[in-house]
């Protein structure tokens, strides 16, 4: 698989809580492409927090929704905005692990509507939440004016295995 390289690192205004690395307050997501499925990586902290050692439903809920959106960017090529999300919290999210692993895949695309799976997977290979994420997609016209850019791709081809000893 191959990272997906941000295509709006140097946007002005861009900030996005989910994938902006210059964002302070962000959760800084990085994606990674494996045939039509994107998984992303992420290392959890106590700023994350809601109970103790518990990674907040609101940030899973993030987490979900950022992973689920950029299947509408790298595998439809297109952009467009959170339409429904629907999520099962099946376990508890502890914060400290090494990661915690998203991943998300197109269910079905009809029209302008797209329906995402994603899925929390904690380091332990356990299921934690997954949803079922309705997309709304823009035509080509909006997407451009939405500051759409199409996905460009890392050199190297990773293994899941490689890219998760990057968080252990």
């Amino acid at each position: 698989m191959k990272e997906i390289i941000n295509p709006w690192l140097n946007l002005k205004a861009y900030n996005c809580f989910g994938c902006c690395p210059d964002n302070p307050t962000g959760v800084h997501m990085r994606f990674y492409r494996d045939g039509d499925e994107i998984i992303s990586p992420w290392k959890p902290n106590y700023n994350h927090q809601s109970w103790i050692n518990t990674v907040h439903g609101g940030i899973q809920a993030t987490l979900l929704d950022e992973v689920c959106g950029w299947v509408v960017f790298a595998v439809l090529n297109t952009s467009g905005y959170t339409a429904k999300m629907n999520i099962r919290y099946r376990k508890v999210v502890e914060i400290n692990q090494p990661y915690l692993l998203m991943k998300a895949r197109l269910k079905s695309h009809s029209h302008h509507i797209a329906v995402i799976e994603g899925e929390i997977w904690n380091a332990k290979g356990e299921l934690c939440a997954n949803c079922e994420c309705t997309y709304m997609t823009y035509d080509p016209d909006k997407a451009k004016e939405m500051f759409f850019r199409e996905a460009g791709y890392g050199d190297q081809d990773l293994t899941l295995d490689e890219i998760l000893k990057q968080y252990e």
